[in-house]
C-alpha cells in the first residue's frame, strides 16, 4: 500500500510539467545529463524510469509476436511526463523495435545510468557498459540505441544465444563529475560509488542484461559492480572469470583483416595498417600485426607517457620504420585514417569516424576495425566505400570476439578453449576468416554493399527464438513494469538532497 501511495504522488507530480515535455520532448534531448538528472529527481521527484515496447509491456506474450511486429511503432513511458520522450524516440532512425530502455540515478553517485534492451529473442541481452562524457540526452540515447542494436547483430552473426543490450553511465553527471579524470582517494572513492550503483541498478533488472567492461569501464569496475550484482562478466581469472575480452577482440579483428588482404590479394608483409586508438582492443591489435609481419604499423595514442613507453617496447620496431606513434588530443581524432601510406584503416577509438568527407580523403584500400558504428550512416556511407572501391568489414561482422569470449562464462574456462577457436580459425564455416570472406565475395557477385549484406544475414538470425529459454528476456522486463516490488518502488520514489562536491 505504501509503495502504490507513493507512486500516486509521484505521478501527481509530474503534470505540472508534462503539458510543457509534450510541447517540447526536444527540450528534455537538449539538456546535458547532468541537468536532466535534476529534471528527474528535483522537478519529477524520481530516480528511475523506463521506455518499454507495448507489447512487451501488455499482458499478452511477447513470443506469439512475429518479426514484423517487433520494429512497432509504439513504446510505454513509466511516467506520463516522460511519454511524449518515449513517442519521440520510437521515431527516431536509431529506433528499431528496442525492447526496452531501463533508466536510474545512482543512489551515491546521482550518475545517469542507463540499460539499452534491443532484441532478446536468441537470449539474455549481454554487453559492455560505456562510461562516457555525453553532452547531452539526445547523444546519450541514441549511442545507447546505436550500440544495443549492435550487440544484437554481433551475436546473431557470431551464432551465440544470446541477445543484445549496452549500458551507459554519462559520467559528466553526479555530484563529483570529475572522478574519472582525477586521482586520489577522493575519485577512488567516487568510482566506486559509480560501479556500486552500476551493480544496483543490474540486480534491479532481475537478469534482464548481463554487463562487461566497454570504453571507459574496466575489469576492476566489473568487479566492483560484482559486489552488487551477480550479473556481469569478463571476471578476472583470478575470480574464476575470463578475464579482458580486449586480447580476443584483437585476434578477431585481425582475422577479419586477412581475409580482406586475401581478398584484396595484398599480402601482410607488404601492407601499411593505420590503428586509430592503441587501447584496449589497438594494442593488442597492433602487436599481432607487427607479429605476423605488417610492414608498418601507424597508431595513434593520446598521452605522451604512453608514447614513450611504446618506444621503448617496441624499440626494434620503430629503428626499423616498421612502427610510427602519433599523439592525439582527442581519442576521437579521425584525422590519422586519411593518411596517404595506408593500405588498411583499423578504426578502435571511437563510433561515426566515417562519413562522407573522411570517406572522400581515405586512400586505404580496406577498412576493418574494432570500433562500433564507425559509419555515421551505415546505409549512405556503405555505398560510399563501394562506390569508391573500398572493401570495407562490418563491425559487428569482426569485433565478435568481446562477446564470445565472455558470453558463455558461467559454462567455465579451458586453455585454449575449442569453443573460442573455432571462431579464430578457417575450418568453420561460420569463423570470422570465413564469414567475412564470404560477405566479401557475395558482395562482388551481386553489387550489393557489405553492410546490407551483413545485415540481412544478422537480421535473419537475431529473430530466432533461444531453443530452450524462449523470449525469456521479454517475460522479465514485463514481470519488471507490471508488477516487480523492487522495480515499481524505484520508479515511484525520489532522491534525498546531496550537496554538490567536486573531486
Amino acid at each position: 500500500m505504501a509503495t502504490t501511495n507513493t507512486a500516486t504522488t509521484a505521478v501527481a507530480a509530474t503534470t505540472a510539467v508534462a503539458a510543457a515535455a509534450a510541447d517540447a520532448p526536444e527540450a528534455l534531448l537538449a539538456l546535458a545529463p547532468a541537468a536532466f538528472v535534476d529534471f528527474l529527481v528535483d522537478r519529477l521527484g524520481i530516480t528511475a524510469f523506463h521506455i518499454v515496447r507495448a507489447d512487451i509491456a501488455a499482458a499478452a506474450a511477447a513470443t506469439a509476436r512475429g518479426p514484423e511486429e517487433e520494429n512497432g511503432a509504439t513504446a510505454v513511458a513509466s511516467h506520463p511526463a516522460l511519454q511524449p520522450l518515449a513517442d519521440h524516440l520510437v521515431k527516431h532512425p536509431d529506433y528499431e523495435g528496442h525492447e526496452a530502455i531501463l533508466v536510474r540515478v545512482g543512489a551515491a553517485s546521482r550518475t545517469l545510468q542507463a540499460v539499452f534492451l534491443h532484441r532478446t529473442r536468441r537470449g539474455t541481452a549481454s554487453g559492455g557498459v560505456r562510461n562516457h562524457p555525453y553532452p547531452s540526452l539526445a547523444l546519450f540515447l541514441r549511442d545507447g540505441l546505436r550500440l544495443a542494436r549492435a550487440m544484437s547483430l554481433k551475436s546473431a552473426l557470431a551464432g551465440i544465444w544470446w541477445g543484445g543490450g549496452k549500458a551507459l553511465i554519462a559520467r559528466n553527471s553526479g555530484i563529483r563529475p570529475g572522478w574519472h579524470d582525477s586521482e586520489g582517494e577522493a575519485a577512488a572513492a567516487a568510482r566506486v560509488d559509480v560501479y556500486e550503483d552500476f551493480g544496483d541498478l543490474l540486480s534491479l533488472l532481475r537478469g534482464a542484461f548481463v554487463a562487461a567492461p566497454d570504453v571507459g569501464s574496466a575489469v576492476a569496475d566489473v568487479v566492483v559492480s560484482a559486489r552488487r550484482s551477480r550479473h556481469v562478466s569478463c571476471l578476472p581469472e583470478e575470480r574464476g572469470g575470463s578475464g579482458s575480452p580486449a586480447p580476443p577482440t584483437a585476434r578477431g579483428v585481425v582475422e577479419a583483416l586477412c581475409a580482406a588482404l586475401a581478398f584484396c590479394g595484398m599480402s601482410m608483409e607488404r601492407c601499411c595498417v593505420v590503428v586509430q586508438g592503441l587501447g584496449n582492443v589497438g594494442l593488442p591489435l597492433a602487436r599481432r600485426l607487427l607479429a605476423l609481419g605488417a610492414r608498418r604499423v601507424i597508431g595513434t595514442v593520446t598521452r605522451p607517457a604512453l608514447k614513450a613507453q611504446l618506444e621503448g617496447e617496441f624499440a626494434a620496431a620503430v629503428a626499423a620504420g616498421r612502427l610510427d606513434l602519433r599523439v592525439v588530443a582527442d581519442r576521437a581524432d579521425a584525422t590519422i585514417l586519411t593518411d596517404p601510406d595506408a593500405d588498411a584503416v583499423v578504426p578502435c577509438a571511437a563510433g561515426g569516424v566515417l562519413q562522407p568527407d573522411a570517406i572522400e580523403k581515405l586512400r586505404a584500400k580496406i577498412v576493418c576495425g574494432a570500433a562500433n558504428n564507425q559509419l555515421m550512416d551505415p546505409d549512405r556511407d556503405s555505398r560510399l566505400l563501394r562506390d569508391r572501391g573500398i572493401v570495407y568489414v562490418p563491425d559487428f561482422l569482426c569485433n565478435r570476439m568481446g562477446i564470445v569470449s565472455c558470453a558463455d562464462e558461467y559454462a567455465g574456462t579451458v586453455d585454449d578453449d575449442p569453443r573460442l577457436e573455432r571462431h579464430l580459425g578457417r575450418d568453420w564455416d561460420n569463423s570470422i576468416y570465413n564469414l567475412t570472406t564470404t560477405v566479401l565475395e557475395r558482395a562482388r557477385r551481386t553489387g550489393e554493399t557489405t553492410h546490407e549484406i551483413a545485415m540481412q544475414l544478422a537480421a535473419s538470425r537475431a529473430h530466432d527464438l533461444h531453443p530452450f529459454l524462449g523470449h525469456r528476456g521479454a517475460q522479465i522486463v514485463r514481470c519488471l513494469v507490471q508488477k516487480d516490488r523492487r522495480w515499481q518502488k524505484e520508479i515511484a520514489q525520489g532522491l534525498s538532497p546531496t550537496p554538490s562536491a567536486q573531486v
